[in-house]
């Protein structure tokens, strides 16, 4: 079976985002003045062959530990569709 897979990975909440405080800056100072606390992380998609759904799943878990995810200081959520 073919699957997509969709990873989202973002910063631990405990840890500072220097990135996401500088969206938040940009966006205040453009008139979004009630927009507070963004944080910026990254979206992954890929398709993959697997047997099952739960095949696909511990594929993009391996990914993100061994490569996608700085596991200390990022978390991530793996959504997987049949395709």
């Amino acid at each position: 079976m073919k699957f997509l897979v969709e990873i989202d990975i973002m910063p631990r909440k405990e840890l500072l985002d220097p990135q996401g405080k500088a969206v938040t800056n940009g966006l205040h100072n453009i008139g979004f003045t009630s927009l507070d606390n963004v944080r910026v992380g990254k979206h992954i998609n890929y398709e993959v062959e697997a047997e099952s759904e739960n095949a696909a799943k511990e594929q993009a878990e391996n990914a993100c530990k061994k490569l996608l995810a700085n596991l200390v200081m990022e978390s991530y959520h793996i959504h997987i569709s049949a395709i």
